[in-house]
Formats: C-alpha cells, sequence, structure tokens
C-alpha cells in the first residue's frame, strides 16, 4: 500500500450535508407537480378484495418550536389485517406506502387498513402497529417510529416495545387517536421533532 504524497494531518474533514432541501421532489415528485412514475408510489394501501378495516390516518409533523414542517416525507410499512406482512401469505396487500406533508400545514395523510397483532422474535405479541420512517430538511438520518391506536389498550399494555417506555407522557407520543370523520374510521396521529412532547424514536 503506498503512502500518502502529503501528510495526513494536512486532510481537511468533509463537509457534512443535510437532506433536502429537495426531499419531496426526489422522492415523492407528484407532490410539487412532477409526473415522472408511470406508477406512482402512493399513500394509499387500500385495494379491491382488501379484507380489514380502511381507516384514515392524518397529523403533523412538527419541529421543535412547534412549527409545521412542509417538506417532509414518511414512509410506512405494516402487517395486514390478520397480522401477515407482505408476501405469499398476504397476497395482494403491498404493505408498503409514501406520504409527503403539504406545503401549507405540515400535514400528511395515508388510507390504510388498520393492521392485526403481530407475533414478535420472542414469541410475545405486539398489537396493532404502523412502523413509520421519516426525513426531511435538516435531517441526517432517517428517523424510525411506531403509531400504537388509543383504542387497544388491551394488546398496548402486553406489547414488549412499549413495555421499554418510560413514563407515561412519553408513551402517549405513540398513540394515534381516534377521531371523527366523515370518510371512514380516523386516527390523528402528530410526530414532534424536539421539545416538549417529543415523539418517542427508535434506533434501529
Amino acid at each position: 500500500m503506498n503512502p500518502l504524497p502529503f501528510p495526513q494531518a494536512a486532510l481537511r474533514e468533509t463537509a457534512s450535508q443535510t437532506a433536502g432541501p429537495y426531499v419531496h421532489i426526489g422522492l415523492a415528485p407528484q407532490q410539487a407537480g412532477f409526473d415522472v412514475y408511470r406508477n406512482p408510489i402512493g399513500a394509499s394501501l387500500l385495494a379491491d378484495g382488501l379484507e380489514g378495516q380502511p381507516i384514515v390516518l392524518s397529523g403533523q409533523v412538527l419541529d421543535g418550536a412547534g412549527a409545521p414542517v412542509r417538506d417532509a416525507l414518511l414512509e410506512i410499512w405494516q402487517a395486514d389485517a390478520h397480522g401477515r406482512y407482505a408476501g405469499p401469505e398476504a397476497a395482494g396487500f403491498r404493505g408498503w406506502a409514501r406520504a409527503c406533508t403539504d406545503f401549507d400545514k405540515g400535514r400528511y395523510r395515508i388510507d390504510t387498513i388498520k393492521p392485526g397483532r403481530v407475533m414478535g422474535r420472542d414469541g410475545r405479541w405486539m398489537a396493532p402497529h404502523i412502523n413509520v420512517w421519516l426525513v426531511a430538511r435538516g435531517i441526517n438520518l432517517g428517523l424510525h417510529t411506531r403509531i400504537y391506536f388509543a383504542d387497544e389498550a388491551e394488546a398496548n399494555a402486553a406489547d414488549p416495545v412499549l413495555s421499554l417506555i418510560d413514563g407515561e407522557g412519553r408513551l402517549q407520543t405513540l398513540l394515534a387517536l381516534p377521531e371523527s370523520a366523515s370518510d371512514g374510521l380516523a386516527y390523528r396521529f402528530d410526530i414532534r421533532l424536539q421539545g416538549e412532547g417529543e415523539t418517542v424514536f427508535f434506533e434501529l
């Protein structure tokens, strides 16, 4: 191995870079009005013949000051109504969707079905939940969290992941709240990136 032609101490650190400012254009161009995909990756998991309770999941992404994040991108993956992830046993279920917050109030919306309970690797049942990965301008690494459902109290109490979270207030940041809607069962789930009420994020 040949030595460097200059002292190693002379090397300068590479400048860091955050995601953005065009996250939504690169990952969800239809959000910005660009029609470039033959089959756009949408924010709906609903399909003809899909079993389960359709739900609308919506909310805001907020920064540490409580201001809306208007160009965040969320990817979700989840089990179907029977607790099965996409695959041969869950035919017709994609299990994955992508949505952006709007440019007005930092709101997102995902149309999906309520997932069933999933068996964990330790043989314990996990409560119905939706996995979330989020990226936005200024975030170097994507953030991982989960959405549980406030009306699944019994299942939530036995969930092995929720049992690891200290404090009732912290746990509440992972619960989607039922709300009335004209187009079916709906849940509200806001994501706070920092500050008071910060959403619990997981290291994966």
